[in-house]
């Protein structure tokens, strides 16, 4: 019985393992695993630890239970159901052209008076700012305000106000010799001094305000209702009808737009003031036909446009022109000043075409005298050009002339050397022949002294000359010689023998 018992407890704990076996990988996989997915993360909550501190609201480290501030990105993990449980949420996403303000949920209270966060450990706006992508934030620990990005266009500048910081008055005080003091340094609320140039910027709107001011060339028209009037010394009023074009100077519109305003301000309280106290002031001064005729439009132009940029340029305005187009003179004097301008014009007219005509016949008189002046200068070159041909062509014959005696004077001295070679040639072959003579003249003297006499040596010559062709004519058949012709020849005696003995002979 025993033996029964302990089979069925063996049989039953190796059931039991085996059914540990498959169950926990089944356990691990749907009860442990956690998987955000692509554009999710998990947040941690911790069911186990220590108690949060009172007014805490996110668990300070991983010993204390609660939400934890860290999370978990995508990917595959692991935890103890027991001890924790999770929550699976999307990714703070922020999209092009926009950014995102961080405002942390847990942390110390802000000091009184404060709306940004000092430092880490204080809930409340971050001063930082998030850019365009996925952020991987616990938004149980944070809350993000998305905004626009702050685009200022070529012409434009920002003007910044900070809008937290230290008071104007409070602690340090300001610098008054900075912009007359109502521009602040970093750190005080107020207008800054510095701007934001064009571009794209990401300014946190709980720390900053931006005005974008433009500071292109403006134009405004004074015309109809908006007419400068005022009234002349002589008691007649005169209206104005200009243009006036203007522009912020960059360096100096922190100051002009605290102090002044918007571009409408500007010329509400600044450009437009100037101009009717202007008007007023020196248009009082004159007469209204001075306005009507003569150069006082003119100069009142040009000193309206001087007393403005004067004036305009401590702020911060620069005048770029002004234009009076049109001045509106009382009716009363009008026509009559009108009439008499017409007449004056009229006179003025006919003055310029008496002069004209003046100028007619004197540029018809200088037309002659350039005419007759052109005749001269041709005859006058025609001439110099005949003479300066004429003595071109003197000069070519001079110098052929020139060259041909030359030539013929090389061609009589060439022929008279050849004639005097040719001479000496001749007499050096006479000289040569002369002495060939001598020479041929004394060997045969001597020749003839050896023979004894001229008829020996003849007859020597003779006998060499025919001796070659007598050795086989006279010679007889026995071989023994027979004389002949008086000269004995014997039997094996050659010419050359003969030669010597007719010789020594």
């Amino acid at each position: 019985m025993a033996k029964k018992m302990t089979s069925a407890f063996a049989a039953a704990a190796g059931l039991v393992v085996v059914l540990l076996l498959v169950a926990s990988p089944l356990f691990l996989w749907f009860c442990c695993r956690i998987e955000p997915r692509n554009g999710e993360v998990a947040v941690l909550i911790r069911k186990t630890g220590l108690e949060l501190p009172e007014g805490e609201i996110i668990a300070p480290d991983a010993r204390y239970k609660g939400i934890q501030l860290e999370v978990l990105g995508e990917g595959r993990y692991f935890r103890n159901p027991y001890t924790w449980t999770w929550e699976i949420v999307k990714i703070t996403d922020i999209p092009a052209g926009k950014f995102g303000v961080l405002v942390r949920k847990f942390g110390k209270d802000l000091p009184e008076g404060e709306i940004i966060a000092p430092g880490p450990e204080y809930k409340g706006i971050v001063r930082e700012v998030l850019g365009t992508g996925k952020h991987r934030l616990n938004p149980y620990a944070y809350e993000v305000k998305i905004f626009d990005d702050l685009k200022i266009r070529p012409g434009h500048i920002g003007i910044v106000t900070s809008l937290c910081g230290g008071d104007l008055f409070s602690g340090i005080a300001n610098d008054f010799s900075n912009h007359h003091g109502f521009l602040v340094a970093s750190g005080r609320k107020g207008v800054l001094s510095e701007v934001l140039k064009e571009g794209t910027h990401r300014i946190n709107p709980f720390l900053y305000s931006v005005a974008i001011v433009n500071t292109q060339s403006q134009r405004h028209e004074f015309s109809g209702n908006d007419a400068i009037s005022f009234f002349t010394v002589d008691g007649f009023q005169v209206s104005l009808e200009g243009t006036v074009e203007f522009n912020i100077d960059p360096a100096q519109a922190s100051r002009l737009a605290n102090e002044v305003g918007t571009l409408e301000d500007i010329l509400k309280k600044l450009i437009l003031p100037n101009v009717h106290g202007f008007a007023r002031l020196e248009g009082s001064k004159k007469t209204a036909t001075e306005f009507i005729v003569g150069e006082s439009r003119q100069i009142f132009q040009e000193q309206l446009d001087s007393y403005l940029k004067q004036n305009c340029s401590r702020w911060g305005v620069s005048i770029n022109s002004v234009l009076i187009r049109d001045i509106i003179p009382p009716q009363e004097i009008a026509e009559i000043i009108r009439n008499r301008e017409l007449a004056q014009q009229e006179a003025k007219k006919f003055r310029q075409q008496i002069e004209q005509a003046k100028s007619d016949a004197e540029l018809k008189r200088q037309e002659m005298l350039a005419i007759q002046n052109r005749s001269k200068v041709e005859a006058e070159t025609a001439r110099l050009t005949a003479e300066i041909a004429a003595r071109q062509e003197q000069l070519e014959r001079t110098i052929a002339a020139r060259t041909e005696l030359e030539v013929a004077e090389t061609a009589y001295r060439t022929t008279q050397a050849e004639t005097e070679a040719a001479l000496k040639l001749a007499e050096a072959e006479r000289q040569v022949i002369a002495e060939r003579n001598r020479s041929e003249a004394d060997v045969l003297r001597r020749n003839v002294a050896a023979y004894g006499s001229g008829s020996a040596f003849v007859r020597a010559r003779l006998y060499e000359k025919i001796a070659p062709g007598l050795t086989a004519i006279m010679t007889n058949s026995d071989g023994g010689g027979t004389p002949n012709f008086g000269l004995p020849l014997q039997s094996g005696h050659t010419a050359e023998s003969v030669k010597h003995g007719g010789a020594a002979q």
